[in-house]
């Protein structure tokens, strides 16, 4: 039994571990993104298939679609920060392109309402 409940540990630990994204880049500085009007507009650019993505954005932009349709339900927690400020830094530096952005993911206004409250706790 005590074998039964460890290999049932094990698994759920493992299963677990799978069920996040790549944390790759877990570690970007995204202040100098959000403080960086080019970076930030780079970013944008790449997540709404405007203009050719760089090796970070893109990586986030593979997941991106996904993690905002599950309200991040895979993201690690710093995941959930990056979002949260990219889209707080969008919000408030490029409105009308923080909007196209929400259209481009959300067109019918559905995720981004489960979405906000978990990037809200990041």
């Amino acid at each position: 039994m005590k074998i039964f409940i460890i290999l049932f540990a094990v698994m759920a630990i493992a299963i677990a571990a799978e069920e996040t994204y790549s944390s790759e880049y877990d570690n970007l500085d995204v202040e100098a993104v959000v403080n960086n009007p080019q970076t930030l507009q780079a970013y944008f650019g790449c997540f709404i298939d405007r203009d050719n993505c760089e090796k970070e954005p893109g990586n986030f932009k593979k997941d991106l679609s996904e993690a905002i349709k599950t309200a991040c339900a895979k993201c690690t927690p710093a995941q959930k920060h990056i979002l949260k400020r990219f889209t707080e830094g969008l919000k408030e530096k490029f409105p009308q392109d923080y909007e196209t952005f929400k259209q481009k993911f959300d067109p019918e206004g559905k995720y981004f309402v489960a979405l906000e409250p978990v990037l809200a706790k990041a």
